[in-house]
């Protein structure tokens, strides 16, 4: 298994990458090799800066340009496609490697995705999953976190398909419960999108549908699988992720409020396109990325974007 990292991609990159790749080479299985993607000699000079020349299991690949965070994603990729991100599209594409993750430009990965492994065919919209810790323990797989703004209930119906079978075969949970995060937990609350939406998650045999949920029950574990539009789940994501913050801030330290750091998962995956794609935080630290390649492993290994085709072919 070959798992690819852009290197250039993040706030703190190349360095924060190489630490993170680093540590992550420390504590892989046998048959794994990090693919590390960027321009090759400030990679080699890290390495070794680092004491790790000797590590066999990393790789080096070149890339000489760099897609900038305030770059225009289409505009970025089209001229530079020997960008750390191109490149890792291409090895992607090419069957080189089993999973593609960065913590650079997110509009570029969702792009280079969609251009390069593109959409499984009779998805209506990618999206990109988060994980919610419960208080029961685990964590619920949150989508739409940030790709689609709007959407249509026909497109938050089919994130319900797509939610639980990545549930199913990534986390091992038979039959998922799927949520509609809602204003109320009435069948008749909410917007119009969010009553038809529920209508047509309710009447989906092929999920588990318990109804709606409200914020109030992110953390609870009432649900596997929650659904909700890019721009609420975005919002509400990144709410959650604050907790950690604020408890830090003011001195507290809780087993649970750890979870809600965005270091603990490392990434998001793109769910609904023809491969492993796992996008990071730009503010990435060495852990994050440590975590990130972890959960890009796991996602390798559970094949969920074949089951999700199959699905829906």
């Amino acid at each position: 298994m070959k798992i690819a990292v852009d290197a250039m991609g993040g706030d703190f990159a190349p360095e924060a990458i190489v630490e993170g790749v680093i540590m992550a080479a420390a504590e892989l299985p046998e048959h794994v090799t990090i693919v590390l993607i960027g321009k090759q000699s400030i990679l080699q000079t890290l390495i070794q800066k680092q004491g790790a020349e000797a590590v066999t299991n990393i790789e080096l690949v070149n890339a000489d340009d760099v897609i900038e965070m305030s770059e225009h994603p289409t505009k970025a990729l089209s001229q530079k496609p020997n960008s750390s991100i191109g490149v890792g599209f291409k090895l992607l594409k090419d069957g080189q490697v089993n999973a593609f993750c960065s913590a650079g430009n997110t509009g570029a990965m969702h792009v280079g995705a969609l251009f390069s492994i593109k959409a499984i065919e009779g998805i209506l919209r990618p999206c990109i999953a988060g994980f919610v810790p419960q208080l029961t323990g685990g964590y619920a797989v949150m989508l739409d976190i940030g790709a689609n703004a709007d959407c249509k209930p026909e497109v938050l119906a089919q994130f319900g398909i797509i939610g639980s079978i990545y549930a199913q075969y990534t986390f091992g949970i038979d039959q998922p419960r799927v949520a509609l995060m809602n204003i109320g937990s009435e069948e008749q609350k909410g917007s119009l999108v969010a009553q038809a939406a529920h209508q047509l998650l309710k009447e989906n045999r092929r999920i588990n549908f318990v109804g709606n949920m409200e914020g109030g029950d992110f953390f609870e574990g009432k649900a596997d699988v929650i659904i909700t539009d890019g721009f609420t789940g975005n919002a509400m994501f990144k709410l959650g992720e604050s907790f950690y913050k604020v408890a830090s801030q003011r001195g507290l330290s809780d087993e649970f409020l750890d979870k809600t750091n965005y270091e603990s998962v490392g990434g998001s995956p793109i769910l609904g396109v023809n491969g492993n794609v796992i996008i990071a935080h730009g503010i990435s630290s060495p852990l994050a990325i440590k975590n990130m390649i972890g959960l890009a492993i796991r996602q390798v290994e559970s094949n969920a974007y074949t089951k999700i085709a199959q699905a829906l072919s």
